[in-house]
């Protein structure tokens, strides 16, 4: 489409010519030109060169800013295609901002209105108060419509998205330290302040100096076989339950104290159809309480001072008898170490290792019914205390968004005797609600005495896997 402008610059040379006549004749002279020029345009309308203007019939008129003194049907157009349109703009448009002339930066696709030839309805006593911003929308869009189109017509000709785009040089200020009588270059930072901030916002920054986590399973697992299955085999279901409670203080509030608890307990049930006295068996009773606190020696090592409970909430009974092997505290361990601690932790992988070279240990068995010794207690005594050395190292990682790993090694030593627990939890959640997991549990001990019949001596073992639910609760 050709788009002809015919444009008359006058002024300059009327400047000029005042300065060589007088005023009246420089009047004179200036009415005949104006008369000179409109007749010039219009003859220039009328012969607007005929051939080039047939070669390309899609053609677009657009007469100059004195269009008002010409009569378009006075004009002889009769050379023009039937589909070439004259248009008379109602007012001169401003012309396009220096930003529409940068490189193309690739965001994403816009869908864009249409453009709309006709103008915008208003009232009649708005008059042209609004053709600024009717101008400023078309032009925009307009912008609009020609970087998207040039950009899906010429992807290879775009050098920036906004991905990619360099970062801004930095600003760097100079001043001379009186201290040093020298000339010091420093980095323009911008500087925030948060409370400020949040005030012009009208929002509320609540402030979290605990962090909580919350999480209790209930897995399961169940047979059923007929009395006349051809292998044959009894029925069996079970029942596992934990649940684990952990706090810590937020170290983005606190970086020079480290705090954190943990809760947790686990219970596991199986029906005993071997058993003549109950119908079910307690296979698992732990209830643990661990909690560390440290101050910050050097970047992530803390001096630290920690303590941890272990017992059991329930009798348990040996199968079809009724002699009672453990009950609450009976037994029971109660550790308090001093030492250094460890911490790393970031988004996906969580580590917290202490060492504690002096460490008190007591073992307690509160009930009358068990004896004593079997827990390395004295006959006759209800506790034990030992001083030794203790190592307590948690792990988390968070695998895969719905994978989880977590384990605790704890070993303690009086030099005489040797514990060591060592635990791994993996988690799959299948959704919010339903989970699977695998148990794997051990344990050595030293004073574990040999069983009968069997290799199994001071280590020992129990894994399990279990499907069922679990809920969580966090602040995190």
């Amino acid at each position: 489409m050709n788009l002809r402008f015919i444009r008359v610059h006058t002024f300059n040379l009327f400047i000029s010519v005042k300065s060589m006549f007088r005023m009246r004749h420089f009047l004179i002279f200036a009415f005949f030109l104006s008369m000179a020029t409109t007749m010039f345009a219009q003859s220039n309308l009328q012969n607007l060169k005929t051939r080039e203007i047939e070669e390309d019939p899609d053609s677009v008129i657009i007469l100059p800013w004195f269009d008002d003194e010409i009569d378009l049907d006075s004009l002889n157009l009769d050379f023009l295609e039937v589909d070439t349109l004259p248009v008379t703009p109602p007012r001169k448009h401003s012309t396009l901002s220096n930003s529409a002339y940068r490189p193309i930066v690739f965001d994403q696709y816009h869908f864009l209105d249409t453009f709309t030839i006709s103008e915008r309805n208003r009232e009649e006593y708005t008059g042209d108060a609004f053709y600024w911003l009717d101008d400023l929308d078309f032009s925009q869009l307009l912008i609009d419509h020609a970087r998207q189109s040039f950009i899906v017509n010429n992807p290879c000709l775009i050098k920036y998205d906004v991905a990619s785009l360099p970062e801004k040089p930095k600003g760097y200020q100079g001043f001379v330290d009186p201290t040093t009588a020298k000339i010091v270059l420093q980095e323009n930072k911008p500087t925030v302040d948060k409370s400020q901030a949040a005030k012009d916002i009208g929002a509320s920054v609540e402030r979290k100096n605990w962090i909580y986590d919350f999480n209790t399973n209930f897995q399961f697992s169940q047979a059923y076989i007929s009395p006349n299955w051809y292998q044959g085999g009894n029925d069996n279901m079970q029942l596992l339950t934990s649940s684990r409670y952990y706090v810590k203080i937020n170290e983005k509030f606190h970086p020079k104290i480290l705090f954190d608890a943990t809760f947790q307990y686990k219970l596991g049930l199986n029906n005993a159809p071997n058993d003549t006295l109950r119908s079910y068996n307690i296979i698992q009773d732990v209830f643990e309480v661990y909690t560390n606190f440290g101050y910050k020696a050097i970047k992530r090592w803390y001096y630290s001072i920690n303590g941890n409970m272990r017992t059991q909430l329930f009798n348990s009974y040996g199968s079809n008898s009724n002699v009672l092997r453990s009950s609450f505290l009976s037994p029971g361990e109660f550790n308090i170490g001093v030492g250094m601690t460890y911490n790393y932790s970031n988004p996906k992988v969580n580590l917290n290792a202490t060492i504690s070279p002096l460490s008190w240990n007591m073992k307690s068995c509160i009930n009358s019914k068990l004896n004593e010794t079997n827990f390395g207690i004295d006959e006759g005594h209800t506790t034990k205390s030992s001083y030794g050395s203790k190592a307590d190292i948690t792990f988390s990682w968070q695998i895969a968004y719905n994978i989880n790993y977590r384990s605790r090694l704890y070993m303690f030593t009086n030099y005489d005797y040797a514990e060591a627990n060592y635990d791994h939890t993996f988690s799959f959640n299948i959704n919010k609600f339903l989970s699977s997991q695998i148990n794997i549990n051990m344990r050595y001990d030293s004073n574990s005495r040999r069983l009968e019949d069997s290799s199994w001596h001071k280590f020992q073992l129990k894994e399990t896997l279990s499907f069922g639910l679990t809920y969580q609760i966090k602040n995190t």
